[in-house]
């Protein structure tokens, strides 16, 4: 949940990065077509831009440092971003360059990993000689202290604070909200239907992401803080605070230029006056929920905590167990921050699950097919559980196959606090890489996640490849067992030994991560009981776009029936 908005790329967009001929590279098995594009440019704004490609070609040469020595590098032309989503770019340098490689542009340059042995060093091995360097900065407005942006001394504290929190029984609490704000949508689709109905019409059209994204704020809401938007069927000024919230996190992960940060700024422009307002509204709730917790506390023990029924809490929501935990004085600004990171955080990674698992589902019908008879074989007539969740197979590597294809975040930032030896790479120097202290690297998610060197058919949806062992080809890789990591419901790091990031790994690993599965699930096999789906257009009409999480330009527009 809170690592979704770790994929920040505004060090990039607009500087001049390069690579000859990126779409007609080097043939290679993994280079399939993707069933989804991108807004695209005209051959006159190219050529608007040659006279700053070749400045930024030149800044480059001048500048770009040699301390990442034989490393690899990428260098290049500002149009190669323009009208593509930057991890496309970066995977098609890493098919060219290699797992390891340096992205050079003007004055800076970035190492960008797409290598599971890499990533395990850094994320794992290595993981207190790194922080999350301009992610950190771009975000401590919006979420001050918490768990993304703060620094590694106050992460360290409230990582032990927060993470006793979301606690098996917690969880299975949560299953009761997860299904009924996922019913409330349901019951929202089925009216819809039955208006359609009296006007001779058997389906509904619907932007299916919008749909989830205000599911997913309800249940962010209800589920953290005991706070109930209501955004499925009501607006409120709460509300439409949290969506410019949002925005305005998107815009500062795609805009190039820190305009926010200049002397005056939040006064002088209109955008930033209303992001602080939308702040304070949002700030305003957070502190009178946590005053209304504050003076309703139960003190005691974390193992007692744990240990409480919360089947039959009124307020079972994470704020309700951060209060009453014994021993910790956290001041309100804390708590605050904490909340607002899972609110961002949380409500981004659910809604883009859903979408990109409906997107791919309904490209593929035979196996939309064989999750609905899952789900009725599971189900039956009767109620969702949390025992009933962990027969849902399929439904589950469904939702972690959307994670692999469409990971949220696709790129994970971190910044080198120390100087290191990076490992070599798939194909890479055997001897490693060196690398000084305020390197900033990037860790693509989206090239681990499609890889040719360690999947099999890398483009494919197939959820079934989860339930398969994948001996190593590769030394210092241990590959593929979901045997590895017994008693885990849903597919992770750890059996694909880092080849698979859906929340990140190491210490600081999405702390939320079962959290939002579940209600992703949940949300998924209440929709495909009911529902039969259906593209409105072609895949391809389908556009995309990425901030935080990689979403689409203009909405998932569906077609849904109900059921024979």
């Amino acid at each position: 949940m809170v690592a979704a908005v770790a994929s920040l790329q505004s060090p990039l967009l607009g500087c001049g990065l390069t690579n000859k001929n990126l779409s007609r590279g080097s043939p290679s098995p993994s280079r399939t077509k993707l069933t989804i594009r991108c807004q695209s440019t005209t051959k006159e704004d190219q050529s608007k831009r040659t006279l700053l490609d070749n400045a930024s070609n030149l800044l480059t040469n001048l500048l770009s440092g040699s301390a990442l020595g034989s490393m690899p590098t990428a260098e290049g032309a500002v149009t190669d971003l323009f009208g593509r989503p930057l991890f496309f770019s970066l995977y098609d340098w890493f098919l060219e360059h290699g797992s390891v490689y340096k992205l050079a542009f003007g004055p800076k340059s970035f190492v960008v990993v797409s290598d599971p042995i890499v990533a395990r060093h850094i994320l794992r091995e290595n993981a207190f000689s790194y922080d999350k360097g301009v992610l950190s900065e771009i975000l401590e407005p919006i979420m001050g202290k918490g768990l993304i942006p703060a620094d590694l001394d106050t992460w360290k504290q409230r990582r032990r604070v927060i993470t006793p929190g979301f606690h098996s029984l917690f969880l299975e609490a949560m299953v009761k909200v997860f299904t009924s704000c996922s019913e409330r949508t349901i019951s929202k689709f089925e009216s819809l239907l039955n208006e359609s109905n009296e006007k001779e019409g058997r389906e509904i059209e619907l932007d299916l992401e919008a749909e989830f994204s205000s599911l997913a704020l309800d249940i962010i809401g209800l589920g953290v803080f005991n706070y109930d938007f209501g955004s499925v069927t009501t607006e409120s000024p709460v509300i439409k605070a949290v969506y410019g919230t949002l925005f305005e996190a998107e815009h500062r992960s795609t805009f190039y230029i820190p305009y926010w940060n200049f002397p005056l700024a939040r006064w002088i422009v209109p955008r930033q006056r209303k992001f602080y307002s939308d702040l304070k509204v949002i700030n305003d709730c957070l502190d009178e929920l946590i005053k209304n917790a504050r003076e309703t506390r139960e003190e005691a023990d974390v193992e007692k905590l744990q240990q409480r029924d919360y089947s039959q809490l009124k307020d079972a929501s994470l704020l309700r167990f951060l209060v009453d935990m014994r021993g910790v004085d956290v001041d309100d600004r804390q708590l605050r921050d904490d909340l607002m990171t899972m609110l961002i955080a949380g409500h981004e990674t659910t809604a883009a699950v859903l979408t990109w698992a409906v997107f791919l589902l309904a490209q593929n019908p035979s196996k939309m097919k064989k999750a609905q008879l899952e789900v009725d074989s599971v189900l039956g007539q009767g109620k969702l559980t949390y025992e009933s969740m962990k027969s849902l197979q399929y439904i589950r590597l469904i939702v972690m196959e959307s994670l692999r294809l469409y990971p949220q975040p696709p790129l994970l930032i971190r910044r080198s606090l120390n100087q290191d030896k990076l490992p070599g790479g798939y194909n890479g120097d055997v001897n490693g890489y060196s690398i000084p202290a305020g390197t900033d690297l990037f860790i693509s998610v989206f090239n681990l996640h499609r890889s040719p060197y360690y999947w099999d058919q890398p483009n494919e949806f197939n959820p079934e490849r989860f339930l398969a062992k994948k001996q190593s080809g590769t030394e210092g890789w241990a590959g593929f067992d979901p045997d590895r990591s017994p008693g885990a419901l849903y597919p992770n790091e750890i059996i694909a030994d880092f080849a698979f990031l859906p929340f990140g790994g190491g210490p600081r690993k999405c702390v939320g991560d079962q959290f939002a599965l579940l209600e992703s699930t949940i949300a998924l096999t209440l929709l495909l009981q009911k529902f039969d789906v259906e593209l409105r257009g072609s895949a391809e009409s389908v556009e995309l776009v990425t901030g935080a999480t990689i979403h689409t330009k203009n909405g998932l527009w569906c077609k849904l029936r109900r059921r024979a």
